[in-house]
């Protein structure tokens, strides 16, 4: 069976990094943009990191240029405006797509589990996946679904220690 563990991305910084890196965790992956009318929500996502990283949580954020161009940075522009605007400290990777004939792999595996939730295309920034600490997909969540709104689901899959 396919998990998390199985994939790896690029950081912005250059370096590959295996998933597996997060195994035993719970995994909130988004698909993020910097000039979107949902930006802000890097605030929201940074908190919950702060709140649940010592329970277990990582959020790892995935820029994508693919919805009306709005990640036209290049991966520094993109890591120091996080830094500079939102205090992100929650690990970020390289620009992917998540849509299209170069659908980054772990966003083909996360569409395809959670294809009965919102439906199989990913339809624009800050699409929200929450994965279990066994690697496996919990729920996807709208673009348009405030981070906070995820605190109570993510407290259940941090409960369950079940890796």
């Amino acid at each position: 069976m396919t998990t998390l563990s199985d994939f790896s991305a690029t950081t912005l910084t250059g370096q590959v990094r295996n998933l597996s890196d997060y195994a035993g965790q719970v995994v909130l992956v988004v698909n993020t943009a910097s000039k979107c009318g949902l930006t802000p929500q890097y605030e929201g996502l940074e908190a919950l990191y702060q709140e649940f990283k010592d329970d277990g949580l990582v959020v790892l954020g995935f820029p994508c240029n693919q919805f009306g161009s709005q990640e036209p940075g290049t991966e520094d522009e993109i890591g120091e405006f996080c830094q500079m605007n939102y205090g992100v400290s929650f690990p970020m990777f390289a620009k992917i797509d998540v849509n299209g004939d170069d659908t980054h792999p772990l966003f083909e595996w996360l569409k395809a589990e959670t294809k009965g939730l919102l439906g199989g295309r990913v339809k624009w920034n800050f699409t929200k996946f929450l994965v279990g600490r066994d690697g496996q997909p919990i729920s996807r969540y709208a673009p348009t679904t405030e981070p906070g709104d995820l605190a109570d689901d993510i407290r259940a899959a941090l409960a369950d220690k079940a890796a």
